[in-house]
């Protein structure tokens, strides 16, 4: 039995997890789970033991020095609840962590025990992955299900892919064979700029969580850092002339494939989304931004094989986002 205090009675809780590491490009999923976390003052109540799950040789701790006592911080997984109040209240139990070493079953019946015993109606888990898309046009976001009915129900995907997986992959699957309805978000960051930060493709993640669960997140700094990323792979592409031309041969696929569609759903998505922002709430509204540099990967060399197998799975729907995902992201 867990035992949870100092934890109150929540309200329609919805669990948002996610973990860096190989289903983490970019640090796109971690630093918006962060990001909520910090924008809506999350309180910590529960820490995963890392001895459990972690190798120390591989995901080090740090020390560090706090009134001239030194302390060491260990590589876990932590959740803490926050509550959201517009457009109604509603509690989200947030676990961020990093990809456990070993003994992956233990670690999601530990997660789902919390989720049991907080009463979760539902787990979305967060993720992002490299894939042949430009930096340049709005960042591709996939919903996966395992649930034929829960696809239904919110128009996502229902998983098909075979091949590896991360603990993304790991806890859904846990949670549908534990009864609990899971939706994983795949954002899609290009290869050729892989290097963290990505605040445009957490701000993509955060847009459709909005969507997906009817709610609003304080986007702080988030819209500002994404301009500011993109103008700054411009200008590197601008230098580097083979790169430039690369983007272009994405742009023309990515435009090409769209075509037909015209996005109609996607411009609804847009009107929906700045008719919830409209009405600017107290506070909540001054965040930490990305100050990263982009830099450019080889263009001689492709995704790591373990990164193309799981892009590979796009067209499955579960490990990838490159195909037939929606556009939740700053153009």
């Amino acid at each position: 039995m867990i035992e949870l205090e100092g934890v109150p009675e929540l309200i329609d809780p919805v669990m948002v997890a996610a973990f860096e590491g190989w289903n983490d490009a970019g640090d796109a999923a971690s630093t918006a789970v962060g990001h909520m976390d910090r924008e809506f003052k999350g309180e910590v109540f529960a820490a995963l033991d890392a001895e459990d799950y972690y190798d120390f040789q591989v995901n080090r701790p740090t020390v560090w020095m706090e009134d001239g006592v030194r302390k060491v911080t260990w590589p876990t997984t932590r959740l803490s609840v926050v509550r959201i109040q517009t457009p109604k209240p509603r509690d989200l139990v947030l676990v961020r962590g990093i990809e456990p070493s070993m003994r992956w079953r233990s670690f999601c019946n530990e997660i789902l025990g919390f989720a049991h015993e907080l009463g979760v109606e539902m787990v979305v888990v967060l993720g992002a992955l490299l894939g042949d898309t430009p930096h340049t046009r709005p960042v591709p976001v996939t919903g996966v299900t395992s649930d034929a009915d829960l696809a239904t129900a919110l128009n996502l995907e229902e998983s098909r892919y075979e091949g590896p997986t991360g603990i993304v992959g790991i806890l859904q699957e846990a949670c549908t064979h534990a009864g609990i309805p899971a939706v994983s978000l795949w954002a899609a960051v290009p290869h050729y700029v892989s290097q963290p930060p990505n605040p445009k493709a957490t701000l993509a993640l955060l847009n459709r969580l909005e969507d997906l669960l009817d709610l609003r997140i304080p986007q702080g700094e988030l819209p500002e850092d994404a301009r500011a990323w993109q103008v700054g792979v411009d200008q590197l592409a601008a230098e580097d002339s083979e790169v430039a031309e690369y983007v272009q041969t994405l742009e023309e696929a990515r435009d090409t494939a769209e075509l037909p569609e015209a996005s109609g759903e996607a411009i609804a998505k847009e009107f929906e989304r700045y008719l919830r922002r409209r009405d600017p709430q107290p506070g909540g509204y001054a965040s930490e931004g990305g100050d990263g540099v982009p830099q450019f990967r080889d263009l001689g060399r492709q995704p790591r094989p373990d990164d193309k197998d799981a892009a590979d799975g796009a067209e499955s729907g579960e490990d990838g986002t490159e195909h037939g995902g929606a556009d939740d992201g700053t153009s």
